[in-house]
């Protein structure tokens, strides 16, 4: 009887094993292995909270069909690469901002621009997201959009305090993109530098401030370097993608590729969609109570006087878009009223 047993038993390891050395799950059938590649560390949130959460659901809801195999910290891939790296085939899936690569995503600048205001990173990653379903660019239809996600405004954070628009003239702050066109429309002078090199050019005041989302303030330590956090939350939103291969999508089977998209939807909504606010606020928190920063809330009439200053931009857009035959402030009036709509939980 125990030999028997321990027949049976070496028998099914050895099937086992077979079907693992054949790249198959427990019931015969094959594991599609998809390579996913980003640039955030893999401590981030990202990586930790979302992604993981992600791919362990998604290998679930398949039954083992599908594996993930992600890169973090641009180990595949650098980040501005990721979009056309997942249109190649380098990757399968990649996560990365759209705004990287500039001027290939017209309609979707529209979620970045001044002037819009976000009261949360939630209600700018929903705006985002319904905005792409109704409206379908054209310039994503290369690959297979799963799921956005947005930081929400970037606040100001600088040496000396910025109460008006007046205390910013002439302010040498770190920007790039489209936020070093805002600061420079608002008067200030933008200086483009990396994220990582702020730390050091504000410490030895080579810049005197920075325009980011709260997160840095804890986790570059940008609070130490820092002494006001001026909240703008109509001056930044930066927007990233979860896309995948358009030819490996299409060659997974339909309940495969539904159960990929419901995956994708259920960590956006209970984990992607508010990632960021969770960032900021404990960073903000962190800034405050453990390093004795001071929060700045521009009055009413200060906020439309800047929001005023940085519609030429806005303008700009809708005029850029009519120019490849798109109804520009029709798609940017659709943003606003998503941000109002999503704005009013909070």
């Amino acid at each position: 009887m125990g030999v028997a047993v321990f027949a049976a038993c070496t028998s099914a390891g050895i099937v086992f094993q077979r079907r693992l050395a054949k790249n198959e799950n427990a019931e015969g059938d094959k594991v599609i292995q998809l390579k996913l590649a980003h640039f955030f560390p893999a401590t981030h949130p990202v990586e930790a909270d979302l992604l993981n959460k992600w791919s362990e659901e998604v290998e679930q809801a398949t039954d083992g069909r599908i594996k993930i195999v992600r890169y973090p910290g641009e180990t595949l891939l650098k980040a501005n690469d990721i979009y056309q790296g997942v249109m190649d085939g380098v990757a399968d899936i990649g996560m990365s901002c759209f705004s990287y690569t500039r001027g290939r995503f017209p309609v979707l600048e529209v979620f970045e621009l001044p002037g819009v205001i976000y009261k949360s990173a939630e209600a700018a990653s929903k705006t985002a997201w319904e905005g792409i379903k109704k409206t379908q660019p054209e310039e994503i239809q290369d690959t297979r959009l799963l799921m956005v996600l947005a930081t929400g405004s970037g606040d100001l954070f600088t040496k000396t305090p910025v109460r008006n628009l007046n205390d910013l003239q002439g302010m040498e702050i770190r920007a790039t993109g489209l936020s070093a066109k805002t600061l420079d429309t608002l008067g200030a002078t933008p200086i483009a530098m990396a994220q990582s090199e702020a730390y050091e050019a504000m410490s030895k005041g080579m810049v005197e401030g920075n325009l980011s989302p709260l997160e840095v303030l804890k986790g570059w330590k940008h609070a130490e370097v820092t002494n006001y956090v001026t909240k703008t939350p109509f001056l930044y939103n930066t927007l990233f993608f979860l896309t995948m291969n358009l030819d490996k999508w299409n060659s997974l089977p339909p309940d495969l590729q539904k159960a990929v998209e419901d995956v994708s939807e259920k960590c956006f909504q209970e984990i992607g969609a508010g990632l960021w606010d969770r960032q900021n606020e404990d960073a903000l928190n962190w800034a405050v109570n453990e390093m004795g920063m001071e929060i700045l809330e521009l009055s009413e009439q200060e906020m439309l006087l800047w929001i005023n200053k940085v519609e030429p931009i806005q303008s700009e857009y809708v005029e850029k878009l009519k120019k490849r035959g798109l109804n520009g402030k029709e798609i940017l009036d659709m943003a606003k009223q998503l941000a109002d709509k999503y704005n009013d939980g909070w």
